[in-house]
């Protein structure tokens, strides 16, 4: 029996609605740990390579680490906010398009601010390093783990729960490594996320650009 009911959601409305959740975190609310410990539990049903089970998921609880990692992130961000990739840079020629960029650059400011007050972060993590290897071992070792992280979010929507995958605070990950006691010539991290309950669970399906420009058959 699960910590809680999952939320009556279709495969199709689970995966349309797990958005990057940011203002709508609650962070007054206290998560269960075995909520956590359930969501992780779908997310190592997830493939990796050579059925290899290399992952890690690190939970950050404890509060002064959790400012020392969002505080990691925050200097990361300074440097991101200038940065053409930087979602309030990007300019798509769409009045629409443009005034979304500045809403999740305007709702990543907030996030950046305040992550440290969610009551969880979670980092994943594989074992190996992808640096300076080439495309196909890159690709078999974060694909051992990107799979999983994306199950821990799904299950985390199902469960009431919102996400947010940063991956900002690997301008420092070694940094990062030494807070956590992650040995870093050994593991890497994917990505960072806080967690919370969410404020309301009516999340919708973003807009994207129709299929024409991005869907090839059988040539680019």
């Amino acid at each position: 029996m699960g910590v809680m009911s999952l939320l009556p959601l279709d495969p199709d409305q689970l995966l349309s609605t797990t958005r990057a959740v940011r203002k709508r975190l609650d962070f007054d609310r206290p998560v269960p740990r075995a909520l956590i410990e359930e969501c992780i539990q779908m997310a190592v049903q997830a493939p990796s390579g050579s059925n290899a089970q290399g992952w890690h998921f690190l939970v950050i609880e404890d509060q002064t680490k959790r400012t020392a990692i969002a505080d990691i992130y925050r200097r990361a961000f300074a440097l991101y906010r200038d940065m053409p990739m930087a979602a309030g840079n990007i300019v798509t020629g769409s009045d629409e398009r443009d005034a979304q960029q500045q809403r999740v650059m305007d709702s990543a400011e907030y996030l950046a601010a305040t992550m440290d007050k969610a009551p969880y972060m979670v980092i994943p993590c594989i074992e190996g390093r992808v640096d300076g290897t080439n495309n196909m071992i890159a690709s078999s070792i974060l694909g051992s783990i990107l799979p999983s992280a994306w199950s821990f979010m799904l299950a985390a929507r199902a469960r009431g729960l919102g996400t947010s995958w940063t991956t900002l605070h690997l301008m420092f990950e070694e940094e990062a490594a030494g807070v956590l006691g992650i040995p870093f010539a050994e593991f890497s991290q994917v990505c960072l996320t806080p967690v919370a309950y969410t404020r309301g669970t009516d999340f919708k399906a973003a807009a994207r650009e129709p299929l024409t420009g991005i869907l090839h058959w059988d040539s680019w």
